[in-house]
């Protein structure tokens, strides 16, 4: 047994939710089951909730808000400082539990999934010493209170960094949460559950309740008691949940689909602009919701990107997840696998060029969800390749003639979520970007930035998420005249 299941079985927690600061049965008797993606075994069973165990945690959300969401910051940042430090000395065993959930190499697990998670961590802490809850304009205050009960569902594909990104905000502004993490990844919530209930925040500021989304999504959708839902998920499941909480009138927050362009400009150094293009687009074997999975490149220069494009997938090791070979290991879950050989064949059906990859398993792996790393060029921006979310290792070449034209297929999709622009002249590059629309666009691969806010337009969804502007979804704003 691996470490992350031999520490979640010796404390029963496998069988159990936390709610109101206690670690409690299932009402019901409905069980999940956690498949291994690198060998397609069951590795484990645990409990999956229903409508009851959800008023107990909305309830015990609720009775603890009256005084959480009093409580002076400085509280809740020695708090936050202790679930930091919690989840750093926990690393490791974060690490096995996502390579082991949903097929994470243990490298990246080590070097992105958990450390990008802790520091969300760290982004709200730093948000909220420096957050002015309260600003003057005039003789009238402008006061900002969180907003209550929040509900969030989180995803399978980043799920550690998805809960840290939605429950560290949260509890930063003084909001009591219900967390329902994805059914396909689930433990390692119950292990950042463990670290919340040792940090010592007070019972019923963070509850956990495992399920699915019939069972327990739409009922923290409907609930009355409530206040606000936020889901990272696809633009199927955000239109249910937008759809349930509408009877109750809270607010929803979404992060939803993308199919994220990269406009590599003429002027571009090629060599940089399409290696990194292909690290980004199967960063997270491409399951990454803002994943730049469209290249859109100047067709005179198309044989040598493509030539670019090859090499740099050669260099992807497709294997075991917790071998230190390993720089990609395997798709989360056998649905996602399916999706992504049912799309590499749509793509050759519809004619575009295979530059590398293509169908079924790579050489010498015959068992486990394992994708070919796979490039398509020629590709017409009306194909559904290009159109449609595939949410694994498939990058489109698009060609282009004029920037104008590029820019026209960067936004012709329904999504809106992420971007990338590279080039040399950064008055082009600012200019192009500015004319994308989507909530989020990186030029020329930049650090990554906990506090620069992420969010779609269009289909990609509503509200945003990290930094300053990611607390705000969880506070409302009141006017107080008279108080000055």
């Amino acid at each position: 047994m691996t470490a992350p299941l031999e520490h979640l079985s010796r404390g029963g927690r496998l069988d159990k939710f936390f709610i109101d600061g206690q670690w409690l049965e299932a009402r019901g008797a409905a069980k999940g089951t956690l498949v291994n993606p690198a060998t397609e075994e069951a590795v484990t069973r645990f409990a999956l909730g229903n409508h009851w165990d959800v008023d107990a945690a909305v309830s015990a959300a609720r009775r603890a808000f009256a005084t959480w969401s009093r409580t002076e910051p400085n509280y809740r940042i020695g708090l936050l400082d202790r679930l930091q430090a919690l989840l750093e000395a926990r690393s490791e065993l974060f690490a096995q539990c996502l390579s082991l959930e949903m097929g994470a190499a243990i490298g990246y697990a080590r070097t992105a999934q958990v450390p990008l998670a802790i520091a969300h961590v760290k982004a709200a802490r730093d948000v909220l010493q420096a957050f002015p809850f309260i600003k003057q304009r005039g003789h009238t205050a402008i006061a900002h209170e969180p907003i209550g009960v929040c509900a969030l569902i989180t995803p399978w594909n980043w799920p550690l960094y998805q809960i840290t990104a939605k429950v560290s905000p949260a509890l930063a502004a003084g909001c009591t949460v219900v967390l329902k993490p994805s059914e396909l990844s689930p433990l390692d919530a119950l292990l950042f559950a463990e670290a919340i209930e040792e940090a010592g925040f007070p019972a019923g500021v963070f509850n956990l309740v495992n399920g699915d989304g019939p069972s327990v999504g739409s009922a923290l959708a409907s609930h009355p008691d409530v206040d606000m839902i936020s889901i990272t998920g696809s633009t199927r499941a955000g239109i249910a949940v937008a759809q349930a909480a509408a009877p109750t009138v809270k607010r929803v927050a979404q992060e939803l689909g993308g199919k994220s362009p990269n406009v590599i400009l003429p002027d571009a150094d090629l060599d940089f602009a399409v290696s990194m293009g292909i690290a980004a687009a199967f960063r997270n074997l491409g399951q990454s919701c803002s994943a730049p999975t469209r290249m859109i490149v100047p067709r005179a220069r198309l044989p040598e990107i493509e030539s670019l494009a090859r090499k740099a997938a050669d260099k992807i090791v497709i294997g075991d997840p917790l071998s230190e070979a390993t720089t990609h290991g395997a798709i989360a879950n056998r649905a996602q696998f399916d999706r992504i050989q049912t799309m590499i064949g749509v793509g050759i059906a519809e004619g575009a060029t295979l530059v590398a990859g293509g169908e079924g398993r790579p050489a010498g792996l015959n068992a486990g969800f394992y994708v070919k790393p796979t490039i398509f060029s020629d590709v017409h921006t009306e194909m559904r390749i290009a159109q449609e979310e595939i949410f694994g290792p498939v990058l489109c070449l698009i060609p282009y003639d004029t920037v104008e034209e590029a820019i026209t297929i960067a936004n012709h999709t329904v999504y809106g979520l992420g971007a990338h622009v590279q080039g040399g002249n950064m008055d082009v590059v600012r200019d192009v970007a500015s004319q994308i629309r989507c909530g989020q666009v990186h030029l020329n691969y930049p650090t990554w930035d906990p506090h620069a806010p992420f969010g779609g337009f269009k289909q990609s969804g509503n509200g945003r998420e990290y930094g300053v502007e990611g607390m705000l979804e969880y506070l409302e704003v009141k006017s107080i005249l008279g108080y000055f």
